[in-house]
C-alpha cells in the first residue's frame, strides 16, 4: 500500500526525469547536427536550409553561441504562438483537432480539479471511518470517500457533486462537438482539390462471365450514373509485387552502403555472407552479390508486373469510380447502387495517402470471417493479459513480496527502497508490459482487411481502449484488491466481502497515480526527446547517406500515431472521471499531464510530425463516445461504491445520471455525427459552382487519371523508358480498347464511354429499363 511518502518519492523521480529529459533536449535541439531530427517538418516542406553547409568546421557539428543556451526554454511559447487556423494550414485539421482532446480534458477537469478540492476532500478528510476497519490503509485513502461512515448523510456531497460533474462535462462535450464539427465542414468547404472529394470505392462488384470487371464498372455507371461519371480505376492483386519492390529497395540500400564503404577504403572489397541474416554462409564479394541480387529481382518485377496487368484473376472485383463533380460522387457514396445491399457496395474513397493497398486484394466476402476470427483472438489477449497485470499488483503490495521471499525482507524495509518498489516500480512494469501491444493490435486490424491507413488506426484505437479499461483498469483493481486485502477476505464472512471491496476500490487511486507519473510525465518528456529517432538518424547519416536526398529519407519524422495516443488519452480521461468523486487526490497529477503533453504534442506536431494521411477528423466521434463511456462507467462504479456504504436513502438518485447521460449522447450523435460519415449536397453544389466559375477550363480528367494508381506500379515506372510508361498508361485506363463482349446490356449503354475507344453507339435509357423489365 502505497503511502504519502511513497508518492512524494515517485513523484520527485518522475520530475527529475522529466526535467533531464526536457534539458537534453533543450541542448541537443540547438546543435545544428542534430537539426534534421528535431525539425523534420520544415525540410520537408523546404522552408529550412541545413545550418552545417557553411562556417567552421566545428560549428557545423556544435552550436558554440552561448547566448542561445540561456534561451534553451524558448520552444515552449513558440510552441504555443502558432494560432490555431494556421496551424491546420501548418498540419492539418486531423493534427489541430488531436490537440483539442487535451485542450478538452484541461476544460473539463480544471474545474472540477477544484471543485472536488474545495468540497469532498474536507468532507472526506473529517471522518474517521477507517480508523475502525479491519482493511488495510494510508493517510492518501482518509482523503478518498472509503473514509465515509456507513449510512452517511455525507454521502448527499457526493452524489450533488457527480451531478455537478456530468452536467459540466456533457456541457463542455456538446460545445466542443459543435466546433469540431463546424471545423470539419469548413475545412471541407474550403480545403483545395483533391481526388477523394470526387472519387468513391466500390466493392464486391458481381461477376459477369462476358464482361471483365473493368468493363462491367464502366458500364454499370455509365447507365445508372450518366451525368456523372468521368472515370474508374480497378484494383489489381499486387502484392506480391510490392514485396518485390520492397526488397529490391532494400538491396539497394545495402548496394549504397558497401560501396559507400568501397569508397572509403579501396584497399579491400567488402565481403558479406550468403546466409540467414548474413551470420552464416558463403563468403562472397558484397558489392557483386547485391548489384546481382538486384539485377534478378528487377527481371521478376517486370515479369510480375505484366502478369499482373495482364491476368484476369488478378483484378479484384473492387474500382475505384471518379465523377465528374463531388456532388455526383456524394450522391453515389450516400446512397444503395442496386437492388442487392451486399453488391455495388460504395463508400468514399480514402484519399490517395490514405489507401492501405494491401487489404484491397482481399475479396469481400472473406472480411466477415476475418473480422469473427479476430474478435476471438482479441478476447484471449485480454483475458490471458490478466496474467501480468496480477504480476504488477503483485509489486505493489510489498507484504506479499516479503511473504514470499523473505530473504529480500532486509533490503525491502529500507525506506527508500520501498518507496521505490511501492511508488515507482509498479507503474513502470505496467508501461512495459504494455509496449509491444499497439503493434499487435495493429497487425489485427490489417488482418481484418481495412482498407486506409485511418481506419486501421482508428480500430486499434478502439481496441486498445477496450484492453486498457479491462486490463489497466478493472485488472489492476481487481488483482490490486485481492492482494491487499487478502487477509480480510479470509477473516471476513461472505456477505461482509463487497464491504471489503467497496472500501478498497479508492484505495487503489496510489497506484494509477504513480502509472499516471510514469507514463504522462516522464514518457511524455522522453517523446519529446525523440532518442531513437535520433540515434538511427546518426547511424544512417554516417553509413549511408551520399547525397542531399539520402539525407532527407534518413529524416524520420513520425507522425501522431492516433492508435497509441488516443487511447492513452482516454485512460486519464476514466480514471479522472471515476475517481473525481471517489478520490480527489488524484485529479491534480492528471491536470499535469494533460497540461504537459498538450505543449509537447503541439511543439511535435509543428516541427516533427509529417501526418501520413487528412481525414479532415473523422475520429472525433470515437473521442466524444469513450468519453461518454468513461462517463457511464465513473456513474454506475460510484453506485456500487455507495451501495455498499447502505446509503439506501440516497443510491437511488444515481440512477439518472447514466441515462441522461446516454440520453445526451444520442442527441449529440443525431445532431453532430452525420456531418463526419456525410458530405451535405448543398456543400458539394457549392464548392463544384465556385470551381467551375474560377476554373472553366479544368481538365478533372487529366487531374483524377493516375491518382487511384497502385505506387507499387509507380516505382516500377521509375526505372522504365518513355516508351514502357506510354505502354503502361495504356492499360491503365487511357484510350485503351475493350475487349468485345456478347453481353447483350452492352449495346444500350446510354451514352459513348469515355474510357473505351469502342465504345457503342449511344440508346436511350428506357431502353435499357425496358429490357431489364422483360420476363
Amino acid at each position: 500500500m502505497a503511502t504519502l511518502q511513497d508518492i512524494g518519492l515517485a513523484a520527485a523521480i518522475n520530475i527529475l526525469s522529466a526535467i533531464i529529459f526536457l534539458v537534453l533536449f533543450a541542448i541537443l535541439r540547438l546543435q545544428p547536427m542534430n537539426d534534421r531530427v528535431y525539425f523534420p517538418k520544415w525540410y520537408l516542406k523546404g522552408l529550412r536550409d541545413s545550418p552545417s553547409r557553411s562556417g567552421a568546421f566545428v560549428r557545423q557539428f556544435v552550436n558554440l553561441d552561448f547566448r542561445s543556451y540561456l534561451r534553451f526554454l524558448n520552444w515552449m511559447p513558440e510552441a504555443l504562438k502558432m494560432p490555431e487556423l494556421e496551424l491546420i494550414d501548418h498540419a492539418g485539421l486531423d493534427s489541430a483537432v488531436y490537440l483539442r482532446i487535451y485542450l478538452l480534458g484541461l476544460k473539463i477537469f480544471v474545474p472540477i480539479t477544484l471543485l472536488a478540492w474545495a468540497i469532498l476532500v474536507p468532507v472526506n478528510w473529517t471522518n474517521n471511518m477507517l480508523d475502525g476497519d479491519n482493511v488495510i490503509f494510508s493517510s492518501i485513502d482518509k482523503l478518498s470517500v472509503s473514509n465515509i461512515p456507513q449510512r452517511s448523510h455525507r454521502f448527499w456531497a457526493h452524489i450533488i457533486m457527480a451531478y455537478i460533474f456530468t452536467f459540466w462535462t456533457c456541457y463542455v462535450l456538446r460545445k466542443e462537438y459543435e466546433t469540431v464539427a463546424s471545423m470539419r465542414l469548413h475545412f471541407l468547404a474550403s480545403v483545395r482539390r483533391r481526388p477523394d472529394q470526387f472519387t468513391v470505392l466500390v466493392r464486391n462488384v458481381p461477376p459477369d462471365p462476358d464482361e471483365s470487371v473493368s468493363e462491367l464498372v464502366e458500364h454499370f455507371f455509365l447507365v445508372n450514373h450518366p451525368d456523372n461519371y468521368l472515370i474508374h480505376q480497378v484494383v489489381y492483386n499486387a502484392n506480391k509485387l510490392a514485396k518485390l519492390v520492397k526488397e529490391k529497395k532494400s538491396k539497394q540500400n545495402w548496394l549504397d552502403y558497401y560501396e559507400l564503404k568501397y569508397s572509403r577504403n579501396q584497399s579491400k572489397r567488402p565481403v558479406k555472407k550468403t546466409g540467414f541474416l548474413g551470420l552464416c554462409g558463403e563468403k562472397v564479394d558484397a558489392i557483386d552479390f547485391e548489384t546481382s541480387e538486384i539485377k534478378r529481382l528487377s527481371k521478376e518485377i517486370t515479369e510480375e508486373r505484366e502478369r499482373v496487368i495482364m491476368d484476369p484473376k488478378s483484378i479484384m472485383p473492387t474500382a475505384f469510380v471518379s465523377f465528374k463533380s463531388r456532388w455526383g460522387a456524394a450522391v453515389c457514396a450516400q446512397t444503395q447502387q442496386s437492388r442487392d445491399p451486399t453488391a455495388w457496395v460504395t463508400e468514399w474513397a480514402p484519399e490517395p495517402r490514405d489507401v492501405y493497398w494491401q487489404n484491397l486484394a482481399i475479396p469481400y466476402v472473406q472480411l466477415t470471417i476475418k473480422r469473427l476470427i479476430i474478435a476471438v483472438a482479441f478476447f484471449f489477449l485480454t483475458f490471458f493479459f490478466m496474467i501480468p497485470i496480477a504480476f504488477v499488483q503483485s509489486l505493489a503490495n510489498i507484504e506479499g513480496i516479503e511473504k514470499r521471499f523473505s530473504f529480500l525482507k532486509v533490503i525491502i524495509e529500507v525506506p527508500f527502497i520501498k518507496s521505490l518498489i511501492v511508488g515507482v516500480l509498479p507503474g513502470l512494469a505496467l508501461k512495459l508490459f504494455l509496449m509491444f501491444l499497439p503493434a499487435i493490435l495493429m497487425l489485427m486490424s490489417k488482418f481484418e482487411g481495412f482498407i486506409s491507413i485511418s481506419s486501421l488506426e482508428r480500430r486499434s484505437a478502439s481496441r486498445f481502449y477496450i484492453f486498457s479499461f479491462v486490463n489497466v483498469f478493472l485488472g489492476s483493481i481487481i488483482a490490486g484488491t485481492a492482494f491487499e486485502q487478502l487477509n480480510s477476505f479470509i477473516k471476513q464472512s461472505a456477505n461482509q466481502i463487497p464491504k471489503t471491496i467497496g472500501v478498497a476500490i479508492p484505495m487503489k487511486a496510489t497506484f494509477f497515480i504513480t502509472y499516471i507519473m510514469v507514463d504522462g510525465w516522464a514518457g511524455i518528456a522522453g517523446e519529446i526527446l525523440r532518442l531513437k529517432p535520433l540515434i538511427f538518424y546518426h547511424l544512417k547519416n554516417f553509413f549511408l547517406v551520399k547525397t542531399e536526398k539520402d539525407r532527407e529519407e534518413a529524416m524520420d519524422p513520425g507522425s501522431l500515431g492516433f492508435n497509441t495516443g488516443e487511447p492513452q488519452i482516454q485512460l486519464y480521461f476514466l480514471l479522472g472521471l471515476v475517481y473525481a468523486v471517489v478520490t480527489p487526490l488524484l485529479l491534480p497529477f492528471i491536470l499535469v499531464f494533460f497540461g504537459f503533453a498538450y505543449l509537447v504534442f503541439r511543439h511535435q506536431i509543428i516541427n516533427v510530425y509529417n501526418q501520413e494521411y487528412e481525414s479532415g477528423a473523422a475520429f472525433w466521434p470515437d473521442v466524444h463516445g469513450r468519453v461518454i463511456t468513461a462517463l457511464v462507467i465513473s456513474q454506475v462504479l460510484l453506485m456500487g461504491l455507495i451501495g455498499t456504504k447502505e446509503a439506501a436513502q440516497s443510491a437511488p438518485f444515481l440512477i439518472a445520471l447514466p441515462i441522461l447521460t446516454i440520453a445526451f449522447h444520442r442527441f449529440c450523435k443525431g445532431r453532430y455525427e452525420p456531418a463526419f460519415i456525410r458530405y451535405p449536397l448543398q456543400e458539394a453544389m457549392m464548392k463544384d459552382t465556385l470551381e467551375h466559375a474560377r476554373e472553366p477550363n479544368l481538365n478533372l480528367k487529366g487531374y483524377l487519371q493516375n491518382a487511384y494508381i497502385h505506387p507499387v506500379f509507380k516505382a516500377c515506372n521509375e526505372d522504365e523508358d518513355e516508351d514502357e510508361d506510354g505502354e503502361f498508361n495504356k492499360n491503365w485506363g487511357e484510350e485503351s480498347i475493350l475487349v468485345p463482349t456478347k453481353r447483350q446490356s452492352r449495346r444500350n449503354t446510354p451514352v459513348p464511354s469515355k474510357v473505351s475507344a469502342n465504345s457503342s453507339p449511344p440508346s436511350s435509357l428506357p431502353d435499357v429499363v425496358e429490357e431489364h423489365t422483360q420476363p
